[in-house]
């Protein structure tokens, strides 16, 4: 079957999978314990797909043109024998790339190898400040920083390379991390990339105050390591490369508030109980999980993902940078936890 395009020609390329809505950290920005603290309902493990309906869906996505997938949680790591799911994709037809975003508190020597073993092939670990004062703060389970870096030790120990280090910086929060990150991975072959503080989900309190721009952070860190963009690595990439003029490896800044790249987006979204969204700021999703467990076939599921995919017209990132009304407005957005980065 052709590829597939939506209402602003965007193709179908890329496939985030949640593997579970469950994290071991209480990070303010994702799942502040006031909301996701004790008594919070997690969803049921009978309601979450199974690795062998992830594994469908995703052929049924690679079907209509999806090449790359990147799992997600929650915390995905805590999700068992994930490692068989990553078999499966890598033997999925049309699949060409499979990454997975961590938190990193997981990833032991044994895990690690395991990820590379059973086909993973990037790795992406989430790590917003270097001092345990702030960290902690962030993660509001005491866990330290200096964990999250053995777990990247250990990945590259597995023969993972290039491995990305996320940080969401929030102004008042932990700017003043940004240049310890960036002295820490400089010339490690590490690529640290620098996120806005985004306005997902209902719960983490967003303030466009809080934001600060990229152009802020790229002035600061040139200041003391010139630096000068470099072009994307594919069109529809996230983050915005900018390399170190000594050589000393690269850097990227993620925009979507102050730059947004809705005309690129090529990504949907698996969340873990099987609704399909397309857009990280979306309100509602679509029900794939119905369809799988009442007796679909793989036509009638790559109809649906077809229709779905062909009726999208999601732009929340450009719309909220004109300042003018947003669709949907007054409904609560889904929550980073269901459906990852």
């Amino acid at each position: 079957m052709d590829s597939v395009s939506d209402q602003f020609s965007r193709p179908l390329r890329d496939l985030r999978i949640s593997v579970t809505d469950r994290c071991n950290f209480r990070c303010v920005y994702c799942m502040p314990r006031e909301v996701f603290g004790p008594g919070y309902a997690f969803v049921p493990r009978k309601d979450l797909l199974t690795l062998e309906e992830i594994a469908r869906i995703a052929q049924a996505f690679a079907t209509l043109g999806m090449r790359k997938v990147r799992i997600t949680g929650g915390e995905p790591l805590i999700r068992r024998n994930l490692e068989h799911l990553i078999e499966m994709l890598n033997a999925t037809s049309g699949i060409e790339d499979i990454s997975l975003t961590t938190n990193g508190s997981m990833l032991t020597a044994g895990r690690a190898l395991a990820l590379k073993q059973a086909g993973l092939r990037r790795l992406t670990v989430s790590l917003d400040a270097l001092d345990d004062k702030t960290f902690k703060q962030i993660n509001d389970v005491d866990y330290p920083a200096s964990r999250v870096l053995d777990g990247i030790e250990n990945a590259r120990s597995a023969g993972f390379s290039e491995i990305k280090v996320n940080a969401v910086v929030r102004r008042g929060f932990n700017e003043h991390a940004v240049l310890d990150l960036v002295d820490y991975f400089r010339g490690t072959g590490c690529i640290v990339r620098f996120i806005e503080y985004m306005d997902v989900g209902e719960t983490n309190g967003w303030n466009l105050d809080d934001v600060i721009p990229a152009r802020e952070l790229i002035s600061q860190i040139d200041a003391k390591y010139p630096v000068e963009p470099i072009s994307p690595n594919y069109q529809g990439e996230v983050a915005k490369r900018w390399r170190f003029r000594d050589d000393q490896g690269e850097i990227g800044f993620i925009t979507s508030v102050t730059e947004s790249f809705c005309g690129d987006c090529s990504r949907a979204r698996l969340s873990a109980v099987g609704k399909i969204y397309t857009c990280l700021f979306a309100t509602e999703g679509h029900d794939l999980r119905m369809l799988v467990r009442s007796g679909a076939s793989d036509s009638d599921l790559l109809e649906s993902i077809k229709n779905i995919w062909q009726a999208r017209s999601d732009r929340y990132s450009e719309l909220r940078g004109m300042n003018v009304p947003m669709p949907d407005s007054g409904k609560s957005k889904v929550e980073m936890s269901h459906i990852g980065g």
